[in-house]
């Protein structure tokens, strides 16, 4: 992690200020537009130069690394602990799926994530894993209950995550309801049909 310059008591209020204006304004900006925006629009919606951010964080990756747990890893947690709590295997699948869908849609910030933007972030990379060391579970468990296609990999659930970020990040936003009903066309696609009797 960079060295960052954290409040401390002695810290004169303005630097104070400063500080935490900078914290909300890089939230809220990786949050909608990603974690490639330019470090002046933080600067400007936080009233502070671009120098200071350097001289707080040390650049982007401190910068995001100090506030990544609000922008997106707590919403990937709380998403990996309610797939693990969902009952049976597929509803397990298609709970996971569609909430990092729907995580990807909304937070432009997660695509950077998971497309490993910044490769020299072990903390980054540390909370991309986690994001995905699910889908090995997923994979087993649904191949186990006869509910995901036998030829269904744990690289083919990684590669559906991963290009729908490519696309998401460098093709034309979808509106709502039509990105839904694709992620409805994915699940439908890697789950086995039950037939009835």
């Amino acid at each position: 992690m960079a060295e960052v310059t954290p409040a401390r008591p002695g810290m004169r209020a303005d630097a104070r200020r400063n500080l935490e204006q900078i914290r909300r304004a890089a939230v809220m900006t990786f949050r909608d537009r990603g974690l490639d925006v330019p470090l002046e629009a933080i600067a400007k919606a936080a009233g502070v130069s671009k120098a200071t951010i350097f001289n707080r964080f040390g650049g982007r990756v401190g910068l995001i690394e100090e506030v990544i747990e609000d922008v997106i890893s707590a919403e990937l947690d709380v998403i990996i602990g309610e797939t693990r709590a969902t009952d049976g295997a597929a509803e397990q699948l298609s709970f996971y799926l569609a909430a990092i869908r729907d995580l990807q849609y909304r937070i432009p910030a997660v695509n950077d994530l998971l497309l490993q933007q910044f490769p020299y972030s072990e903390q980054l990379l540390g909370i991309c894993h986690r994001s995905t060391e699910i889908y090995g579970e997923l994979v087993v468990a649904g191949h186990a209950a006869g509910t995901l296609r036998p030829d269904v990999t744990v690289d083919d659930v990684h590669a559906l995550v991963v290009d729908n970020a490519l696309a998401l990040k460098h093709g034309q936003r979808p509106n709502r309801v039509d990105y839904d009903r694709r992620t409805s066309f994915v699940l439908a696609g890697i789950r086995v049909e039950r037939r009835e009797s």
